[in-house]
């Protein structure tokens, strides 16, 4: 087909339009959605439809489950840090969003291997959940796999906010299958010696409701980033009032073991030519 005669576009979006008379989002006017409550409009956005006031209030207690990560945690301590040197918010907003990974807040991972367990299980078709659960326990520790969404620094046997989470999702009917197998995983992994008192933490139980309200992996990261972000802008407002300046790690908290060495010496070892004088 020429040129001239295709008839797809560049580009191909479903989200919104600009208009000279009015801006289009998921087809609804804007006009018409200002007013609908935040939480409802992020839903629309993202998925594309209108949720129900059950979804809207489970996402709604998502979205402050981690309403403020702390200021112990590295990702408001990394904006607090960028925003003594550079003090714009955008900029302290950026460094909190790319702390989040693996090893905090992030729920994708949590996501997909509840996802990816319930698939497995309804293909095996398996009966016994707690039997395949005991199964996916054993897998995982035969080869040193991290099962995500168990233990806290802080929170034993029970996480406070995740219980809380947890009941919400339940009274709305929005706790299905593919959350309760993943329950039944965290009942075989605390027969494990020295992980009996792991609870299911806040992060799991975000990444399974976002499961069970059918966004992806990937979304459920970002709903937690956004729901974290009120936190960061309060912690960067704070910081930039301070006039604390170039923040730095204090010396006394570093242990320093860089020996001294000579380089005229080393630079003879490694084979330069004598007459090399440093720069």
């Amino acid at each position: 087909m020429s040129e001239s005669t295709e008839t797809s576009k560049y580009w191909h979006t479903e989200i919104s339009e600009i208009t000279p008379e009015t801006v289009y989002v998921r087809g609804y006017k804007l006009d018409d959605l200002i007013g609908l409550s935040f939480t409802a409009s992020i839903y629309l956005m993202i998925k594309g439809r209108l949720p129900s006031p059950q979804e809207t209030r489970v996402l709604d207690a998502v979205m402050t489950g981690v309403l403020d990560y702390g200021l112990e945690k590295s990702g408001t301590a990394a904006a607090r840090y960028v925003v003594s040197c550079n003090p714009n918010m955008q900029a302290g907003m950026a460094a909190a969003t790319l702390s989040a990974g693996d090893y905090g807040l992030a729920t994708e991972n949590t996501a997909r291997f509840i996802a990816e367990t319930h698939r497995s299980y309804v293909e095996s078709g398996a009966t016994d959940m707690d039997a395949f659960a005991d199964d996916v326990v054993a897998d995982a520790r035969a080869n040193k796999r991290r099962i995500p969404g168990f233990g806290h620094p802080v929170f034993r046997n029970v996480d406070p906010r995740a219980q809380i989470l947890k009941d919400i999702a339940v009274e709305a009917g929005l706790w299905g299958e593919p959350v309760e197998l993943y329950e039944a995983v965290h009942r075989a992994f605390i027969k494990t010696p020295g992980r009996e008192h792991f609870p299911m933490n806040d992060v799991a139980v975000m990444a399974a409701i976002t499961v069970a309200l059918g966004f992806t992996p990937e979304e459920s990261t970002a709903l937690a980033i956004i729901g974290t972000l009120p936190g960061i802008v309060a912690h960067i407002s704070e910081e930039m009032t301070s006039r604390k300046v170039q923040r730095s790690i204090p010396r006394d908290t570093v242990d320093y073991e860089v020996s001294r060495r000579d380089l005229r010496t080393d630079l003879a070892a490694a084979g330069w030519p004598q007459e090399h004088k440093e720069s």
